[in-house]
């Protein structure tokens, strides 16, 4: 057994340790993102379940039911990476179980070459022999070392072959226990493929009502264009209030305000992807810009904002420091409250509860009001972001949840 051999073999030992952490670090991020997933269904479904309380067959109980459908799919989607990263890892241990095998035949056959050389040499006559027969007194003590060497190395020889039977066991336990984890994973897909299934049974079913009520559902539309038309109207002359109010204050304010409201403005933009969501939990129930109704063919939705559909009495909160610009009352959808983050507006509609003032200084997680039922009976906040008199996609500002 050369040193060479001994010391690739110990290379391949330690380097399977280090691939099993650098696995176990990924594979744990792979099942916190189950987990987050398994908490998002619950949110949803808590959601869900308080919408079809409420009324049945309504257009926000169909975008909870979407979103539940989109967080079953990111589930089953978590699931499938698991079962891909344990197919991985059983693989490697395959390659290093096939090493492991090959490299104690290889050594067992190198023992039993050594054994049978150390039989031979452990006749005393020819063990004296090979020590008497030196030409020097030096190589007597030379060939004497040897000997006791290659006694040591049949020691070391039978310690690795231990040890690397004990890593072969290891492994094929391990294997083991993957492949039981691999198959448990595969059955909880398939569980969860039913779910998804049943869930789709279940939007189908619902679209299909909500179709029979097309007269209904087109009335409704006009009357909350109508109302949003008013809100936005209303905002858009708020916030130009606010620009000319602003504007007329900067031209007798000193140097140091102008720097500090540059600098809030700057300080906003920066955030850009970063900002908190203005409630705790909800999902997007209509994005930003032109959206296809969920029901109505041919009819498209213009939204200068994002609905967040949340739980009953929700707490909806500043997202950046600002100053209050106005609370205002939409019939229809509750109090507004706009807030101004130097030439940025956040802009919050739905709202029961008010618990600010025109004026007032925010700061970041500070309870504005709770939100309230839209016209469907639906929990739902309306958010806004704008820069100057221009809309923002607010889902380009918030952070990932």
């Amino acid at each position: 057994m050369t040193a060479g051999k001994f010391f690739a073999i110990f290379i391949l030992f330690v380097m399977g340790c280090s691939v099993c952490e650098a696995q176990k670090k990924t594979k744990g991020q792979l099942q916190r993102e189950k987990q987050q997933n398994l908490e998002k269904i619950r949110e949803v479904e808590k959601i869900l379940a308080e919408t079809g309380s409420r009324k049945q067959n309504t257009l926000g109980e169909l975008a909870a039911l979407n979103q539940r459908i989109i967080e079953q799919e990111n589930l089953i989607a978590s699931i499938k990476k698991e079962i891909a990263f344990l197919d991985g890892e059983i693989g490697e241990n395959n390659d290093i179980i096939q090493a492991l095998q090959s490299d104690v035949e290889k050594l067992k056959k190198e023992y039993r070459s050594m054994l049978f050389a150390a039989q031979k040499a452990n006749n005393s006559t020819t063990r004296l022999t090979f020590l008497f027969s030196a030409e020097s007194f030096d190589q007597f003590i030379m060939r004497l070392r040897y000997m006791e060497q290659y006694s040591d190395t049949r020691k070391l020889q039978a310690e690795l072959i231990t040890k690397v039977q004990e890593e072969l066991t290891g492994q094929i336990k391990n294997i083991e226990s993957q492949r039981a984890e691999k198959n448990k994973l595969l059955d909880e897909g398939v569980m969860e493929n039913k779910n998804l299934a049943n869930l789709k049974q279940k939007q189908n079913a619902l679209i299909k009502t909500l179709a029979k009520e097309e007269k209904k559902l087109k009335r409704d539309l006009e009357n909350t264009k109508e109302t949003i038309a008013k809100l936005d109207k209303m905002i858009e002359n708020i916030i130009k209030e606010e620009l000319e109010r602003e504007a007329a204050l900067a031209a007798a304010a000193n140097a140091a305000s102008k720097a500090s409201a540059i600098a809030l403005s700057s300080s906003f933009a920066e955030n850009r992807n970063k900002l908190p969501w203005p409630v705790g939990s909800g999902f997007i129930s209509q994005k930003f810009g032109l959206q296809n109704h969920p029901v109505l063919k041919g009819i498209v939705i213009k939204n200068d904002g994002v609905n967040i559909q949340t739980p009953e009495n929700e707490r909806v909160k500043c997202v950046f420091p600002g100053q209050v610009a106005r609370v205002a009352y939409v019939a229809g959808f509750g109090n507004t409250v706009l807030v101004k983050h130097g030439e940025y507006f956040t802009v919050y509609t739905g709202l029961k509860d008010v618990t600010v003032k025109p004026g007032q200084q925010l700061t970041p997680d500070q309870e504005i009001g709770k939100v309230t039922q839209n016209i469907e009976g639906v929990p739902e906040l309306r958010f806004q972001i704008f820069k100057n008199m221009q809309a923002l996609d607010p889902q380009g500002w918030l952070r990932n949840l």
